[in-house]
């Protein structure tokens, strides 16, 4: 997607947002894989959270697993997923400041793009996994900054990308999977096992449970 055109050049701000857990209060590929995957995805969860295989060989191999069509799949998402409150309020405050505000994540994108299209946010910019669907199930593939495939890292290798922009970066994350990123971050609002990371380790973060503590942490700053 096109970052917008009216960004302005004196002081950029970019907001990097992660999706599942972060957006959602649930992780909505883990909702699908329970519902729909026709085997032991699980097991390849716990290979992943043990960093025996990378989230691209998970992604992939798990999806493989669910066999129903888009439709289908877009139609379960409807229907099942929580968004945290504040969250169009945050991205209205976002834009009324001039910040790029771009959502990276390990998620596939036909889910998050329907999420975001039915609560009216279907312009924001998104990376995320890019899927194709077929007779042989969903098929997930990271495709990094330059252009090419990535397994590991997708997350970081936008961020580092967008430093290279010569962006102030607010970082917005849950997960272990944040960790790399938000490190690489001016300011990081945390919650779930990135904020139990930064607590353990005395770091520096707001932690978050809804969107309005964004806004209002982003206020604080000056941002």
């Amino acid at each position: 997607m096109t970052p917008p055109k009216d960004m302005p050049s004196t002081d950029k701000v970019l907001i990097q947002c992660d999706f599942d857990g972060t957006v959602t209060r649930e992780d909505v590929s883990f909702l699908l894989l329970d519902t729909y995957a026709d085997g032991d995805w699980r097991g390849l969860l716990e290979q992943y959270r043990q960093k025996q295989i990378s989230v691209g060989h998970f992604n992939t191999a798990s999806f493989t697993m669910v066999k129903q069509s888009q439709d289908t799949l877009k139609d379960f998402v409807r229907h099942n997923y929580e968004v945290r409150p504040g969250f169009v309020q945050m991205v209205d405050h976002c834009r009324d400041k001039g910040f790029r505000f771009v959502i990276v994540s390990n998620g596939l994108d036909f889910y998050i793009k329907t999420i975001l299209h039915t609560i009216g946010l279907g312009d924001i910019e998104l990376y995320a996994a890019r899927t194709r669907f077929g007779k042989d199930g969903v098929d997930a593939s990271y495709i990094g900054p330059r252009g090419d495939e990535l397994q590991n890292d997708f997350k970081k290798a936008y961020i580092e990308h967008f430093l290279g922009q010569g962006y102030r970066i607010a970082y917005i994350g849950n997960g272990d999977s944040d960790i790399p990123s938000a490190g690489l971050s001016q300011h990081v609002f945390a919650t779930g096992a990135l904020l139990e990371h930064y607590q353990a380790n005395g770091l520096a973060c707001t932690p978050f449970d809804d969107f309005g503590q964004v806004t209002a942490g982003l206020a604080k700053l000056g941002w």
